[in-house]
């Protein structure tokens, strides 16, 4: 074992786990019990090195987002009791993984507050303590809320008609960006207090591979967690089969009371039941049973209730009287984000691939459009190179990934946004290069601009040309304006978006 895994003895061994628990407990307090979970309670206390505590946790980016989001608050924690610790060191211990890290406070001299014996040098607890449960009921309390029970079976469903998990969706592997927090925080919501009033159904919609599978696999994965909840998550398309199943075989009524009997409905792409009345109407009656019954429902789709024409009335105004949340487009900044934290994330079988900074920001420029085929670029490069044991270098990547950069390549001309523009704002197409300034054809020529900085190749200066010889630092300027209005105005922000989405599809 490394020295830095150490545990280190110190003389003041109750002290220090009575501080250790109380730090946790204040923890608990101020950011609440799904918070917590999520990121908190893996942390195992390893040894006090003089003025320094040292906190182990098992995955890099846990140790990340712990150290850039409670690191402070953990110093000050700690300054506040009386053993003279000033500083903490956040490491990462991958042998942790999967271990109960909060059965009992690991102590600095290796044994549990009750005298039981620590698991190993690392600092973590045993799976059971003493007087505990079996091994297999620990192992499923001691996950954290975001990341599956290692029982799988029992978090999904009780139901044989309900989709299994994918126990990579948690919230612990959701990447949050400005186009996806709303959505992100209405499901924490949920999965906290189900059922809270507002959030009852869940609408949440966006375009293909933008996170809403990934988010309702989450809810499902979080809610599971305590076992005191019935979850049951399904396609729209299975909701379909199985309804129709039932009718073949004259079993609708075991269908009708099953599907009741859950505490949380998922129905995953419900555009699919678009032109399928029986099917709607089903769904509908279920929808108001389960409601009436204060039981919670998540749904998602391609588009707003509002926009889903081809689904009932009564069940479109049904569905967006609770809470409605988009996921817009990614931005750059969330591709980059999403790119960092997966290839922090695996080594695809082998062993761990470096993925040079230059080589993420060309993809997060390249792909755009989806997320999971950004991730699917990713783990290519990542297999390729561990296959042939070269690194990933700016060239490898065009060589591996020349289908999907071709495919990404054309995509929006400035013509293109020019007219989509044009057309957007009701202005003409010549004023686009024309000197005139007025703010109603001005500020449509920035938001072109920008649209062309951001979805092609083209460089500064040949922007401006095409914009009625305009200067590059004019081009330079647009973007930044732009930029600065969609952070203060959202319903600016949303006609950006809008466009965006427009032209890349």
């Amino acid at each position: 074992m490394e020295k830095d895994l150490e545990t280190s003895t110190t003389p003041a061994t109750g002290q220090v786990a009575e501080a250790w628990a109380r730090i946790r407990g204040r923890l608990r307090e101020e950011v609440g019990e799904v918070e917590y979970r999520s990121w908190l309670r893996q942390m195992t206390l390893s040894a006090i090195e003089g003025e320094e505590a040292v906190i182990l946790l098992p995955t890099r980016f846990l140790r990340d987002w712990v150290r850039g989001h409670y690191g402070d608050r953990l110093r000050s924690l700690w300054a506040a009791e009386p053993l003279g610790v000033r500083r903490v060191d956040i490491r990462v211990a991958p042998e942790l993984r999967g271990g109960n890290q909060e059965a009992e406070p690991a102590l600095a001299d290796g044994t549990l507050r009750d005298g039981a014996p620590k698991a190993g040098p690392s600092g973590a607890a045993p799976l059971t303590a003493p007087g505990a449960r079996p091994q297999q009921a620990a192992l499923a309390l001691a996950e954290p809320l975001s990341s599956p029970p290692r029982n799988e079976a029992r978090a999904e469903s009780k139901h044989d008609w309900a989709a299994p998990l994918d126990p990579r969706f948690t919230f612990d592997s959701f990447v949050v960006g400005k186009p996806n927090e709303f959505a992100h925080a209405c499901a924490r919501r949920v999965a906290e207090k189900p059922a809270s009033p507002g959030f009852n159904p869940l609408f949440l919609y966006g375009g293909v591979g933008l996170g809403k599978t990934h988010l309702m696999h989450s809810i499902a994965w979080a809610i599971s967690f305590n076992g005191q909840r019935n979850v049951a998550y399904m396609s729209a398309e299975k909701f379909m089969y199985r309804f129709i199943a039932a009718l073949r075989s004259q079993s609708t009524m075991e269908f009708k009371e099953s599907l009741r009997s859950v505490d949380v409905l998922m129905i995953d792409d419900l555009q699919f039941l678009i032109g399928k009345d029986n099917t709607q109407e089903e769904f509908f009656h279920t929808f108001n049973a389960l409601v009436d019954a204060g039981k919670q429902i998540v749904v998602s789709a391609d588009k707003s209730p509002s926009d889903l024409s081809g689904l009932e009335d009564r069940l479109r105004t049904r569905l967006g009287c609770g809470m409605v949340a988009d996921i817009h487009a990614t931005t750059y900044e969330l591709r980059i984000s999403i790119l960092q934290a997966k290839a922090q994330g695996g080594s695809q079988g082998g062993a761990e691939v470096e993925v040079p900074p230059r080589v993420l920001e060309f993809l997060a420029h390249k792909i755009t459009s989806n997320v999971r085929e950004l991730e699917g670029a990713l783990n290519r490069l990542i297999a390729h190179a561990n296959l042939f044991g070269r690194p990933i270098t700016l060239e490898s990547a065009q060589e591996v990934l020349h289908d999907i950069l071709r495919a990404h390549d054309r995509r929006v001309t400035i013509e293109e946004i020019q007219r989509k523009v044009a057309e957007h704002y009701n202005i003409r197409l010549t004023d686009m290069s024309s000197a005139r300034r007025a703010r109603n054809v001005a500020r449509p020529r920035q938001v072109a601009m920008y649209l062309a900085k951001q979805l092609t190749s083209r460089s500064l200066p040949e922007i401006g040309r095409r914009f009625g010889n305009r200067d590059h630092t004019t081009v330079m300027h647009a973007v930044s304006r732009v930029a600065e209005l969609m952070q203060s105005d959202g319903a600016f922000a949303e006609d950006v978006e809008l466009l965006r989405r427009m032209l890349e599809t």
